[in-house]
C-alpha cells in the first residue's frame, strides 16, 4: 500500500471517530442518563450546547494554525486530543462535569474538517468521490455511535461508551504520529503542490468576482442550514426511535441497531452524490436533493412504527447526501494555501449553526413533540433547495472544470 492510500486511511479513520465521539452523549443521555441522575430529557441534553459551539468555533483556529504550522502535525494533536477528552468524559459524575468534558471533545473534534478535509482533497483533480468515500467513513461514525453506545451500556455501562472509543481513538494517534514522523516527508512549512495526475493543474471554478462570491454565498447558507438539519436528526433519532418504534424497539442495543441502519444506509449515499458532482452539474444534483428532504422530512411528522423507520432512513438518505456538496464547492474554488482556513469558515458558520439544534430540539420538546421538530426541518430544507437554484448552471464536467 502507498504511503498516500495508508495517509487516506488514517484520514477517513480520524473522520470516523470525529463523529463517533461526539454523538455518544446523544445515545446515553437519551436512554441511561435521564433514568440515573433523575433529570427530564429536555433539561439534560442543552450540556452538549458547548461541546457543539466547540465544533464549530474552534475550526477557525484549527484551520489557522494548519495552514501556517502543518496539517499534518494538527491531525497528530486531534486524534491525541480528542481521544483522551472522550475517555476523560467517563470520569463525569454530574451533568456539569459532562459537559466539561463534552466541551473538550468539542474542541478536539473541531480541528478535523478543515485540516483533515484539506488533506483529502490536496493535490487531486477530481474531488468528489474522495469527499464521498471520506463522508461515509464519517458518517458510519454517526450510525456507529448509536449502535455501539447502546450495546456498550447494555453490557459495560454508560461509561465504557465513552472510555472505550476514546482509548481506539488515542491509539490510532500514537500509530498516526508514527507515520508521520517516521518516514519521509514534505518539510510542515512549504506549501503543498498545485498539481495532479500527470501534470495537469487542479480545476478551479472559472466564474467572475460577482459570481464567486454568489456561490460562496450559497455555500454557507446552506452549510448553516443543512448543519442544523443534520445535527438535530442525527442527536435526536435515537429519542424518536424510542418513542415511535414501539414494540420495535425493545432494549437499548435495538434502538441503536435501527439507528445504525438508518445512519449506515444513509452515508452510501455520499458515493452516488460523489459520482453525480463529478460527472453531472452541482446545481442540478444540489436542488434535487435539498428537494427530496424537504418532502420526506414533511412525511415524517406522525409516523410510527415500520412506516416510521422507513421514512427516516430515506431522509437521512437525502441528509447525508447533501454533504460532500459543499465541500466539493469550497476545494475547487479556493487555493490549497488558504484551503484550511477556508473550510474553516464553512465548518465554523455550519456548527455554530448546527449548536442550536440541541437547545431548538429541547424547546420543541418541552412544548409540543418530534412532528413540530421535522416540520421545522422541512421548512429548512426547503430553503436549501431554493439557495441551490441561485447557483450558476454549468455544463458537465466533461465540457468544463466549473461544477
Amino acid at each position: 500500500m502507498t504511503r498516500d492510500r495508508i495517509s487516506f486511511l488514517f484520514l477517513n479513520l480520524g473522520h470516523f471517530f470525529d463523529h463517533l465521539i461526539i454523538l455518544v452523549f446523544a445515545t446515553a443521555a437519551a436512554l441511561v442518563l435521564v433514568h440515573e441522575w433523575d433529570i427530564p430529557y429536555a433539561e439534560l441534553i442543552p450540556y452538549a450546547t458547548p461541546g457543539l459551539i466547540a465544533f464549530g468555533v474552534g475550526a477557525l483556529p484549527a484551520g489557522w494554525i494548519a495552514d501556517k504550522w502543518s496539517r499534518e502535525a494538527m491531525m497528530v494533536v486531534f486524534f491525541l486530543g480528542l481521544g483522551t477528552a472522550g475517555a476523560a468524559t467517563a470520569l463525569a459524575e454530574t451533568p456539569l462535569q459532562i459537559g466539561a468534558g463534552l466541551f473538550l471533545v468539542g474542541l478536539f473534534a473541531s480541528i478535523y474538517h478543515p485540516v483533515g478535509l484539506a488533506l483529502v482533497v490536496e493535490g487531486r483533480r477530481q474531488t468528489g468521490m474522495p469527499l464521498a468515500i471520506n463522508g461515509v467513513f464519517g458518517n458510519m461514525g454517526v450510525a456507529c455511535a448509536a449502535l455501539l453506545t447502546g450495546w456498550l451500556i447494555d453490557v459495560a455501562g454508560w461509561r465504557a461508551a465513552f472510555a472505550v472509543p476514546g482509548a481506539l481513538c488515542f491509539a490510532l494517534g500514537c500509530a498516526y504520529a508514527v507515520f508521520v514522523y517516521g518516514g519521509r516527508r514534505r518539510p510542515a512549512d512549504s506549501a503543498p503542490p498545485e498539481r495532479c495526475g500527470k501534470g495537469e493543474s487542479v480545476p478551479r471554478i472559472g466564474l467572475d468576482r460577482r459570481m464567486l462570491l454568489r456561490v460562496f454565498g450559497v455555500v454557507f447558507f446552506t452549510t448553516a442550514i443543512g448543519g442544523l438539519i443534520f445535527q438535530s436528526t442525527t442527536f435526536a433519532l435515537p429519542k424518536v426511535f424510542e418513542e415511535r418504534l414501539g414494540d420495535l424497539a425493545g432494549t437499548n442495543t435495538l434502538i441503536g441497531w435501527y439507528a445504525f441502519l438508518a445512519f449506515a444506509v444513509a452515508a452510501l449515499a455520499q458515493l452516488v452524490v460523489g459520482y453525480l458532482v463529478d460527472n453531472h452539474s452541482i446545481r442540478t444534483v444540489f436542488a434535487s436533493i435539498a428537494a427530496l428532504q424537504a418532502v420526506l422530512l414533511a412525511l415524517m411528522q406522525h409516523l410510527t412504527g415500520a412506516l416510521a423507520l422507513l421514512v427516516a432512513v430515506c431522509f437521512m438518505l437525502a441528509v447525508f447526501g447533501q454533504i460532500p456538496i459543499n465541500d466539493v464547492l469550497i476545494g475547487r474554488a479556493t487555493s490549497s494555501a488558504w484551503r484550511s482556513r477556508a473550510y474553516s469558515i464553512r465548518f465554523v458558520i455550519t456548527f455554530a449553526v448546527a449548536a442550536t439544534a440541541v437547545p431548538m430540539i429541547a424547546f420543541i420538546r418541552a412544548r409540543w413533540d418530534f412532528a413540530a421538530l421535522f416540520l421545522v426541518l422541512a421548512v429548512a430544507a426547503s430553503a436549501i433547495f431554493v439557495a441551490a437554484l441561485l447557483l450558476p448552471h454549468t455544463g458537465t464536467p466533461s465540457r468544463t472544470a466549473a461544477r
